[in-house]
């Protein structure tokens, strides 16, 4: 049996259009995440979710992610821009001839490129 309590956890306050209360997930784990009316709650029910996330995923024979590993990351995040900042990257897109999401991953690539040549 693993240790449940050395997974890594987020909680959140749930809005009221949410439903209220708190969302708990794991970092390791991206399909899971529970729920609750106080974080105590919340925590409860996410060691419950993740000790069956885990269950079963023994069960069907995949691998079981090691506390702190991150999981597998899914290759797609959102990241809000003020307006402006969207405005131009749309329009540098246009004039180069790519894509939005091309632009800022070569932006990107280039950034985290710039900065791994400095260390």
């Amino acid at each position: 049996m693993r240790n449940l309590d050395h997974y890594p956890f987020e909680i959140r306050p749930l809005t009221p259009v949410e439903g209220g209360g708190y969302l708990i997930s794991y970092p390791d784990f991206s399909e899971c995440i529970s729920d609750g009316e106080t974080v105590a709650e919340a925590i409860a029910n996410g060691l419950d979710a993740l000790a069956a996330t885990i269950a079963t995923l023994e069960a069907k024979g995949f691998p079981v992610p090691a506390p702190n590993s991150g999981g597998v990351a899914s290759g797609k995040f959102v990241a809000r821009v003020p307006k402006s900042l969207h405005a131009q990257l749309t329009t540098r897109a246009k004039a180069e001839g790519v894509s939005l999401n091309t632009l800022v991953l070569t932006f990107l690539a280039e950034g985290l490129g710039r900065r791994e040549s400095l260390v």
